[in-house]
């Protein structure tokens, strides 16, 4: 997994229209924030992604582009993004998936697959990274929210109601 404070490292993935998204395009325009979902299939990881989609706008002010990470193919993905009416880009591995191409491993013998969060801010420094191999601890919001309160602080702004 990732730690916070180190250098995100310049993955190129894929969104579910077949373009290419380098993490590094971001860098100087807006902070990135990636969920990584254990499948689109898992009820628990839904929810999260719902929630994200119910503070959108809070972070938009913040300046943090949004990202869905899932396992699944492109096609999958395309299709869950469809029906989910998710705003936000879906991405895919080339090779391999998201989710190993950023630290998140199987665990339990190669049958779990992880999610968590990541936030990197607009200087490419991950200012947050939380990985779990239960769903249900995969979505850190609250270590989200102060990681986003960070990047408020160091621009200067006024603090607001977290996510």
């Amino acid at each position: 997994m990732l730690e916070t404070g180190s250098p995100a490292p310049d993955v190129v993935l894929e969104d579910t229209d077949g373009q290419a998204v380098r993490l590094s395009d971001y860098r100087g325009k807006h902070a990135v924030l990636i969920y990584f979902m254990r499948s689109t299939s898992c009820p628990v990881c839904n929810r999260h992604v719902r929630d994200l989609i119910r503070g959108r706008d809070e972070l938009a002010a913040d300046n943090v582009q949004v990202f869905v990470a899932v396992p699944e193919d492109r096609q999958e993905a395309a299709a869950w993004k469809a029906k989910r009416q998710v705003p936000f880009p879906v991405l895919v591995g080339r090779r391999g998936t998201p989710h190993e191409m950023l630290g998140l491993s199987r665990k339990v013998f190669g049958s779990l697959q992880q999610s968590g969060d990541i936030l990197i801010d607009s200087q490419g420094i991950i200012r947050h990274a939380h990985g779990a191999t239960l769903p249900t601890s995969g979505y850190d919001k609250n270590g989200i929210a102060a990681a986003v309160q960070g990047l408020r602080a160091q621009a200067g702004s006024s603090p607001r109601t977290p996510l």
